[in-house]
């Protein structure tokens, strides 16, 4: 049975759980295979991979839920390259397969949970904290 809130926000995993890896994997000019990379790991593991400007694209490698959380000065931008990713806001959720994304504005709560073993990229600035703020 499915005991998250068609509305509203429900998370089950403790942070402890989380691999958050913030070094920069790959560098300028530095081809890299995105799925090759992914399927060396194991979920939950949040890794940077390159910096852009100000910016980071990360790596999130999920199985299951994350905690609800926000980040008060950042919006993120999250990108389904394989499997599914629901992600609850307070007034509703966006259902993400492959190829699809959503930008979550900075200060809105959200809680993803990854349907099966799911690849995203996140699209966010330098100073995002994964766990929120």
């Amino acid at each position: 049975m499915d005991r998250r809130p068609a509305v509203g926000i429900l998370c089950l995993m403790a942070e402890e759980q989380y691999d958050m890896r913030m070094d920069t994997k790959f560098g300028p000019l530095e081809q890299f295979d995105v799925l090759g990379f992914a399927s060396t790991l194991q979920p939950w593991i949040n890794q940077t991979l390159v910096n852009v400007n100000d910016c980071v694209v990360r790596l999130g490698v999920l199985d299951g839920d994350f905690h609800s959380h926000k980040h008060d000065q950042e919006d993120e931008f999250f990108y389904v390259v394989e499997g599914r990713l629901k992600i609850d806001f307070e007034n509703g959720a966006a259902d993400l397969g492959p190829g699809q994304g959503v930008m979550v504005p900075r200060g809105a709560m959200h809680c993803p949970h990854a349907i099966g073993r799911t690849v995203v990229l996140m699209f966010e600035a330098g100073t995002v904290v994964p766990t929120g703020d």
